[in-house]
């Protein structure tokens, strides 16, 4: 009888084990799978219940909250002028998870179940009352933005402003864009066809074009080996390159041209400075060569091509917001390296990546880190957190970034008199060539005013144009120029 009594003991006990062992990886291990699986009612029934705190504006304005109503969630989440703020803010919707802008980044603070808020949570228990989350206070100037959204218009583009001293993002703009709050709305139905309609097609809004897509940045990518070249000792800005009317790529028979007769130079001999202000491809097609892919590529790095770059949040607030890796191409033959150093063939780049290029050469070659949040506040109004600048790296020299400014602003005293309009301002425009047999354009220009005192740096990109960028982006980073520094 003991026997049998000891069995069936073994038995209850193994059966307790195996019990405390699947709750256990049920609510630790799998917790953060189920909560997120769509099938779970429960956790979608808790989000959408939850009061998220506000997204907003550095001066203050609602691009975001959520708004009490009478059906079973509770709250309904609402965008103010959704299409001008949608690439900062991305999209909280009932029936597509978070995974883009500040929605996503800092959910876990918005919807008041981060770590940072364990105090506000417990006593909201306490007391009976809502528990609230957390309030967001980004960067960006909301008259900046809306200067660029409505330059940029009906186009393919991008606009990007960053303050130069500290890595702020005042303005980032992507367009075509979408109104969240086809996203948000309770009718499943109607947001999952406005989720289907949005995402169709490689042209779909929902992609930030200011950091999710890489395009090949024409000219602009000169002022990089530019930089190499200075910081080699051996160039200045009257040292006199190798440039002509045509270069024949290395090992091949195809010929580049320039634009410009100016940029041919004389007697095939070209000052670094009037080849950037010219922007001779002759010039750069050679120079870069001569340098080598090692010494291009380095500073590529420097300015952060090549990585993923981390714009908000962490793995503890959210799904960190990130900016898609720029390329340049690695080992290249010369003919290639030729293309490379002129922002073609294998070279591509967000425009936040290009003007966090023209924000280290206004800012004595120190590289910030790019940020769209100045502070986090719980509830009570009491601050969590507080972003502070923090340098990337330091890419080159303020003796190269002076000489690098100087060739610059002859680009628009020189060649694009039409970028200035009462401001001292220091540039490089891009016309990069793209679809089948080079048909249109990618018009660039990166820029920072004013030049002798820099404040904002920025980057325009308008997509499949048929002008040069100095036409098609010029006048947009102007409007936003003068709309920063008249404030």
């Amino acid at each position: 009888m003991n026997k049998y009594l000891r069995q069936l003991f073994t038995a209850v006990v193994a059966l307790f084990v195996i019990l405390g062992l699947s709750s256990t990886i049920i609510m630790a291990v799998r917790a953060n799978a189920l909560n997120n699986d769509p099938r779970n009612a429960r956790s979608l029934y808790h989000q959408l219940g939850a009061y998220r705190g506000a997204i907003l504006a550095s001066d203050g304005t609602v691009m975001a909250k959520s708004e009490p109503v009478n059906d079973a969630f509770k709250y309904l989440r609402t965008y103010s002028n959704g299409p001008l703020y949608a690439p900062v803010t991305g999209f909280f919707s009932i029936n597509q998870t978070a995974d883009r802008g500040l929605e996503a980044s800092r959910s876990m603070l918005l919807n008041g179940e981060a770590d940072s808020l364990i105090w506000q949570r417990a006593k909201a228990m306490l007391t009976g009352t809502t528990n609230q989350g957390a309030s967001i206070e980004t960067s960006i100037d909301p008259k900046l933005q809306q200067v660029a959204y409505d330059q940029l218009g009906t186009r393919d583009g991008a606009a990007v402003a960053i303050e130069v001293n500290t890595g702020r993002i005042l303005a980032m703009v992507s367009t075509p864009s979408y109104d969240p709050n086809k996203l948000a709305t309770h009718d499943t139905k109607a947001a999952s066809q406005a989720y289907n309609e949005l995402s169709a097609g490689q042209n779909s809004p929902l992609i930030n074009r200011a950091t999710s897509q890489l395009y090949p940045p024409g000219s602009t990518f000169k002022t990089i080996v530019a930089s190499a070249a200075l910081e080699t000792g051996d160039y200045q800005t009257d040292t006199k390159i190798p440039a002509g009317a045509s270069y024949t790529l290395p090992g091949t028979a195809t010929q580049l041209p320039n634009d410009e007769a100016q940029a041919d130079g004389v007697n095939g001999q070209i000052s670094l400075q009037e080849a950037v202000a010219w922007s001779s491809n002759t010039a750069f097609a050679q120079l870069g060569v001569k340098l080598g892919a090692s010494k291009v590529s380095d500073m590529a790095a420097k300015l952060g091509f090549g990585s993923t770059i981390t714009i908000d949040g962490t793995e503890s607030t959210g799904t960190p917001m990130t900016a898609t890796a720029s390329t340049f191409p690695s080992d290249p033959t010369d003919d290639k390296l030729a293309l490379a150093s002129i922002g073609q063939g294998d070279t591509t780049a967000t425009p936040l990546q290009m003007a966090m290029v023209a924000q280290a050469i206004a800012n004595n070659g120190k590289l910030m880190q790019p940020t769209l949040v100045d502070r986090v506040r719980a509830a009570d109004l009491t601050v969590l957190s507080q972003t502070k600048p923090q340098t990337m790296a330091n890419a080159f020299s303020k003796d190269s970034a002076d000489k690098l400014t100087t060739m610059m602003e002859s680009v628009v005293t020189e060649a694009n008199p039409q970028l200035v309009d009462g401001i001292k301002v220091a540039a490089k425009t891009g016309t990069a060539q793209i679809g089948i047999d080079n048909s249109a354009i990618d018009g660039w220009v990166i820029g920072f005013a004013p030049a002798d005192n820099p404040q904002i740096a920025v980057a325009v990109l308008v997509h499949n144009t048929d002008v040069h960028g100095s036409l098609a982006a010029g006048p947009i980073m102007r409007a936003m120029m003068q709309e920063a520094l008249q404030q």
